[in-house]
């Protein structure tokens, strides 16, 4: 017996050293030297003060901001411990009301504007703690932050411009607009 067991708590020992200490330091170690702001989770800092990550969704609700894609996380939305979508589908009554809300908030923010409303607008992403909003979305909210500003809509559109991410490798997912960092950008407007 104890020439089965003395090997195998030995291979235990080894695989647990290599799988539970070796390995995870190795992959830190270099996701921090290849990778690092990913790694540190993209933390947005101004100054000294951290304001965010570039990788979670915040909520915005005053109409000088662009406002986020909605959040379905639970007690509260954009609850970054708490990652889930509401697992809702398309003819759920509560889906089809929670929309219906969410059309109904941005028609009255902005009653003048007649576009259509983007779907990322009132629909929330699967892990509920999406950052970006499609460009569309950004365009939809331009004259309301623009007149809430007093800023030109042209210049809104320029600042959207120059924070619309493409296509990873110019296939892959959407065209987005980081919330988080367009009104940071915003802020430093003069």
């Amino acid at each position: 017996m104890s020439k089965i067991l003395l090997p195998s708590l030995l291979t235990l020992l080894v695989f647990s050293v290599l799988t539970g200490i070796v390995y995870p330091l190795v992959v830190t170690g270099i996701a921090a030297v290849c990778c690092a702001h990913s790694a540190g989770g993209s933390l947005i800092l101004q100054g000294d003060r951290l304001v965010g990550s570039a990788l979670l969704g915040q909520p915005f609700e005053d109409p000088k901001y662009f406002w986020s894609r909605p959040s379905a996380t639970t007690p509260q939305p954009y609850n970054g411990a708490s990652s889930t979508g509401s697992n809702l589908g398309p003819t759920n009554p509560a889906q089809i009301d929670a929309v219906k809300m969410r059309i109904a908030t941005l028609q009255q923010a902005d009653p003048d504007d007649k576009l259509p409303v983007p779907v990322d607008l009132v629909t929330a992403s699967a892990s509920g703690l999406d950052p970006h909003i499609s460009p569309a979305g950004a365009e939809y909210q331009v004259t309301r932050v623009a007149r809430a500003r007093g800023i030109d809509p042209d210049r809104l559109r320029g600042l959207i411009a120059a924070h619309t991410q493409s296509r990873q490798w110019g296939v892959f997912g959407e065209p987005r607009v980081n919330v988080l960092e367009l009104n940071l950008a915003l802020d430093g407007l003069h």
